[in-house]
């Protein structure tokens, strides 16, 4: 690659404000099509079958890195918009997977429409991109908000362009650890991702898991230390307390395992207890936001005043798609908005008045519009908080369901009652929280994007046409990559025809957790009380932030509700990651002689972390592709089932071993 420049410093972007080159080209745009078609097709399996999608932004950046390299007048920019591109595929899949299948578990639909999914995935992505703009400014100044994947990712594209020895060493070796155990453990299963210590006793059950991923550790790293103890207090609260009270006062079925009852606690209420405290913790976020967000907005309009003024306008660098195109570009995306929901929504023979049809779609609109910017901002804040791969955005698409169903539910009954119209009125929540749910992922993972492009010195403007751009192809896309799964395996118990193998089935389980919300709003058996001592455990968290940071301490309600929400496989590896990193602080800081030592010490860990993450995740979506044609999670399995025991005792002792090994690496850079 040609470069001309490298930073000034630690802080400074890579390619100065000053300095233009190309970026938004033919072969960054190929290519870019590409890798969002490919991406987006691996992460539909992955999304129906478990529930999760694997972040596409560093497997993209790799990979455009790899092929780009091959042209003379290729540049980092044009890396960074490919990778911009590509990975808003996986994140609309996301969104779209998490709550869409919905339709067909209810029996709304017997297929995945072409042209009513392409609306739905174009309307909520776009406007999910739109969003995120005028946040832009007011989240990338918060230097509390670390973007775990967004430094990993501008540190793989500054070690390959400077060429500095060191970095790339530590990279190489990260990448190389992080892809050797994610192998072992995802694909051949030598090793497990995790361990779970459970007991029961008559009444209760009570114990631990253990999450290993080698990903995950890397990002708890890049996190640090405060974070990591928040979510930590989240865990006592939800695991330690919450499962073994919860068991006691519910009771259990004396057949299951320990392990079973907890995770059947995890599902049927420690997830809402989560819902409840992120609800609350996500506004009081967003009422902390406010200031920043005005300002931005202010800053926006300031630059266009200046532009028509002709006069001087803001740095390449801080340059986003106009205000006005973007306040605009949301007014008039709510008249498709609407109509899709009038005509494709609701359905035609609802028993509906058309007046009161008119007004359920224009009320989804406006609360589209509303709260979908609510939302989409908590989204881009958990981006920066603890990144997207573990954003838990099925949360935040539960409260966005909630809220509306809630709100049906009172204009319902202002029409004459809910009863009779059950099905409509889930039908219509569900089918307006899909359009949500995309702008919600869509709107976490550009926030990751822009963060790379900050810090590389990326146009933003250009990265938000790219950003819409890969919408548009991941939309176009998602329809037939659906069907054809929904038709090879079924989804949700639903099959397209009979005879077919139940053991093969998609579960859709984040889509079947939107429908059982959903009925449970309009049936009252919705579990009110647990939503609410989340809630009520998250207010008592927020009386204590004061007096907390008068002694030094930063508590983060968000994380905390992170902590409850999240299985342990996703938050004991932040946790350990980020205790490790500041076991590694304190030690530089101990034998600290020169700070510049120190510093790049520091640097020389986190590119190491940056490279776990980065080989961890490629290694995620290559095996991808065998789960994918093989149907199967197991198809790579090496490990017998009788010996699990033993890949339990691997999982721990190399856990140990790559921490040791980070923490001596990186310690031994001061010496």
């Amino acid at each position: 690659m040609n470069q001309h420049s490298a930073p000034l410093s630690a802080d400074s972007p890579l390619i100065p404000a000053n300095q233009s080159l190309p970026e938004i080209t033919i072969k960054a745009l190929i290519l870019g099509v590409i890798l969002t078609v490919v991406l987006s097709a691996a992460n539909a399996y992955l999304g129906l079958k478990v529930g999760q999608t694997i972040s596409a932004s560093i497997p993209a950046a790799i990979i455009s890195m790899s092929i780009l390299r091959f042209f003379k007048s290729s540049n980092v920019l044009e890396n960074t918009m490919v990778q911009t591109m590509a990975s808003v595929g996986e994140a609309l899949i996301g969104g779209v997977t998490f709550i869409l299948p919905a339709l067909i578990i209810l029996h709304a639909w017997d297929s995945f429409h072409y042209w009513q999914t392409v609306v739905i995935s174009l309307l909520g992505g776009i406007l999910g991109v739109l969003f995120t703009i005028p946040l832009r400014r007011a989240l990338l100044i918060d230097n509390t908000l670390r973007y775990p994947e967004g430094v990993a990712i501008s540190n793989v594209f500054k070690a390959s362009v400077n060429k500095e020895k060191a970095d790339m060493r530590f990279l190489t070796l990260g990448g190389a650890a992080g892809a050797v155990i994610s192998l072992c453990q995802t694909g051949f299963q030598f090793l497990t991702d995790n361990v779970q210590l459970w007991f029961k006793t008559q009444t209760t059950v009570f114990g631990f898991g253990l999450g290993l991923s080698p990903a995950l550790i890397g990002a708890g790293y890049i996190i640090g230390i405060n974070i990591a103890l928040c979510m930590l207090i989240g865990v006592v609260v939800g695991w330690v307390i919450g499962v073994p009270v919860l068991t006691f006062y519910y009771g259990f079925v004396s057949t299951d395992t320990a392990h079973d009852i907890a995770m059947t606690m995890w599902q049927q209420y420690i997830r809402y207890l989560g819902v409840g405290s992120m609800l609350v913790a996500g506004l009081w976020t967003l009422i902390k936001l406010i200031k920043p967000i005005a300002q931005s907005l202010v800053a926006s309009f300031k630059a266009l005043r200046q532009t028509n003024l002709n006069k001087s306008v803001d740095i390449r660098t801080e340059r986003d798609v106009p205000i006005h195109y973007v306040m605009w570009g949301v007014i008039l995306l709510l008249i498709p908005l609407a109509l899709l929901i009038y005509l494709s929504v609701i359905p035609a023979h609802s028993g509906l008045t058309d007046s009161f049809r008119l007004l359920l779609a224009g009320f989804s609109g406006i609360y589209v519009l509303i709260a979908g910017f609510i939302f989409c901002s908590i989204a881009a804040y958990f981006a920066g908080l603890i990144g997207s791969t573990n954003t838990p955005v099925s949360a935040l698409m539960i409260g966005a369901l909630l809220s509306l169903c809630l709100l049906l539910l009172l204009i319902f009954r202002f029409n004459g009652g809910v009863h009779g119209h059950e099905v409509i009125a889930t039908i219509l929540g569900i089918g307006t929280t899909v359009i949500m749910g995309a702008g919600i992922a869509i709107a976490n993972d550009t926030m990751q994007d822009l963060k790379v492009g900050q810090l590389v010195g990326a146009t933003p403007w250009k990265q938000q046409v790219m950003l819409i751009a890969g919408v548009v192809v991941a939309a176009l896309v998602i329809p037939p990559v659906l069907n054809l799964l929904y038709n090879a395996y079924g989804i949700g118990g639903v099959f397209p025809r009979p005879g077919m193998d139940k053991a093969q089935m998609l579960a859709a389980p984040q889509a079947g957790l939107m429908a059982a919300v959903a009925q449970g709003v309009y049936a009252h058996n919705l579990k009110w009380a647990t939503i609410g001592i989340g809630a009520i455990v998250t207010v008592l968290l927020i009386f204590l932030e004061k007096p907390l940071l008068n002694r030094g301490i930063r508590l983060s309600v968000l994380s905390v509700g992170v902590g409850i929400y999240l299985p342990l496989d996703a938050t004991i590896p932040l946790i350990i990651g980020g205790i490790l990193s500041y076991f590694v602080d304190r030690a530089l800081h101990k034998k600290n002689r020169d700070p510049k030592k120190t510093i790049t010490a520091q640097h020389s860990g986190l590119i190491l972390c940056c490279g776990i993450v980065a080989g961890a995740s490629v290694m995620s979506v290559i095996l991808a592709i065998p789960f994918a044609i093989k149907q199967s999670s197991d198809a790579l399995s090496l490990m017998p089932a009788s010996l699990l025991y033993v890949a339990q005792i691997l999982g721990v002792i190399v856990t140990v071993l790559l921490c040791g090994w980070v923490y001596r690496l990186t310690v031994r850079e001061v010496n």
